[in-house]
């Protein structure tokens, strides 16, 4: 799972991006999310910044079931992440330890039981969601899952957020840490208002998101 192109590649599609790009939507909900003490205050807000960063990102498409929803149908969901504990906000790939496995799951888990309806799919959507709020995984949709299956060699099929996924992402991370790490350091959110970077750095978990993104074009 050695890579030697990840920062090349990553930082030949950020420098293209700017505060009006569907990339940045992520910046902003992450953004949001973070620096938002009480989620529940302006909820109306929440549901609006969590639902165009979805939205950004494919998943109101024709064939989505959320085409048919509101913004409020997320109103569940914001009371439930408001109630986590704030800590979880640290948990990032570098630090996938068991017991941070096993509360990312509980999570994908507490946020499938509200967004998820008449046993609808819901790896892409949930993972999306935790990737834009957290930033502690990637999104497991279609792009990012064909690559990294190729990426590992057969290891994980990387149709569930479980142990083996996680494990096998931070296998990967440990793997190429450095240029991670860089990456991470120097990449830096937009800020909504400014249009400006702010002082939050990317996490390392959406380095990998947007390297496998990247390796997924390779393959078409």
């Amino acid at each position: 799972m050695i890579r030697t192109d990840i920062e090349a590649r990553i930082l030949e599609v950020t420098s293209k991006s700017n505060a009006n790009h569907r990339y940045a939507s992520f910046d902003y909900c992450f953004n949001y999310f973070r620096t938002t003490e009480d989620l529940k205050k302006d909820v109306e807000k929440s549901c609006l910044t969590l639902g165009f960063y979805l939205a950004s990102w494919g998943m109101f498409r024709g064939s989505s079931f959320l085409v048919q929803k509101s913004a409020k149908y997320f109103e569940p969901t914001i009371h439930y992440i408001s109630e986590l504990d704030y800590s979880i906000g640290e948990i990032d790939v570098d630090n996938y330890t068991d017991r941070n496995i096993h509360t990312i799951i509980d999570v994908y888990n507490g946020i499938k039981d509200r967004v998820i309806i008449d046993r609808k799919t819901d790896l892409t959507l949930v993972s999306k969601i935790l990737l834009g709020v957290f930033g502690f995984i990637p999104a497991f949709d279609t792009y990012f899952t064909a690559a990294f299956r190729k990426i590992c060699d057969g290891q994980c099929n990387f149709r569930r957020v479980d142990t083996q996924s996680l494990t096998v992402i931070k296998d990967f991370y440990d793997i190429n840490r450095t240029q991670i790490d860089n990456l991470s350091h120097q990449i830096f959110t937009t800020d909504f208002i400014t249009g400006q970077k702010t002082t939050i750095n990317y996490p390392k978990a959406k380095i990998i998101d947007m390297y496998g993104f990247i390796v997924s074009q390779d393959q078409c």
